[in-house]
């Protein structure tokens, strides 16, 4: 059986008479190409329905996207937070808990290990340049490319991270103005970026869970960051 792979959507127009559930092809992709099957995941799903759904997936993959509302994790109001979707970080924080009960394999990249954070009791920076002394510039869009090598991340060894990129250091792409301030107990830090910003944790003792910081969707003619979803999709094959 080919495993199905759930991907979380976010809601374009959410307020118009056509609200739209999308995601961004890279991601269908980078399953497809692992050997999954892409299931869209509606961000508009009443949670009190999550469960039942959830069984039927092999794996789950959250995605990026817009900002979650500081009151979510009591963080400090800035300009910057853009295109928040309430129900949107609602879902996707109890579909966080849901398959961490569950044991359901999953991946969390950009905006996705930052609700992997939260939904464990963790904090964000809500904007990293001004609340992070000596950050580097980690918000590398609009107007570049996405596959973009920002800067190098130092991989932890012995981490299930370090056994799929098979190095203790590589360049990585950034897209995001957040990131994680404290992180959430049981959440093991597997990589970080020179500046300390946390760029990928995981559970121990889970089946398989990790979030990553950056957009490996965009870099996957690079084997390692395409191993990150053929090990997600190995792992829901189990």
């Amino acid at each position: 059986m080919i495993p199905l792979i759930g991907i979380t959507t976010k809601r374009i127009d959410p307020d118009s008479p056509m609200p739209t559930h999308a995601v961004s092809e890279a991601y269908v992709h980078a399953i497809l190409r692992a050997g999954g099957t892409p299931v869209m995941i509606p961000s508009s799903l009443p949670i009190d329905q999550l469960i039942n759904h959830v069984s039927h997936l092999d794996g789950i993959l959250f995605t990026g996207g817009g900002d979650i509302h500081p009151a979510l994790f009591n963080g400090n109001p800035h300009p910057s937070v853009y295109d928040v979707d309430q129900q949107r970080d609602e879902l996707e924080i109890a579909l966080i808990k849901a398959v961490i009960t569950a044991g359901i394999p999953f991946l969390c990249i950009c905006r996705g290990i930052q609700v992997f954070n939260i939904a464990l009791g963790g904090t964000l920076y809500t904007d990293i340049a001004d609340q992070l002394p000596g950050a580097l510039r980690h918000d590398w869009f609009p107007g570049h490319p996405r596959d973009l090598m920002a800067h190098k991340i130092t991989v932890e060894k012995h981490s299930r991270l370090f056994s799929i990129l098979k190095t203790n250091s590589t360049s990585v792409n950034s897209l995001h103005h957040q990131g994680i301030h404290i992180p959430a107990e049981g959440l093991r830090i597997s990589a970080t970026s020179p500046d300390g910003l946390i760029e990928a944790v995981e559970i121990s003792d889970h089946p398989y869970a990790l979030g990553v910081q950056w957009h490996p969707e965009w870099l996957i003619n690079s084997e390692p960051m395409q191993g990150l979803f053929s090990s997600l999709v190995h792992a829901a094959s189990e």
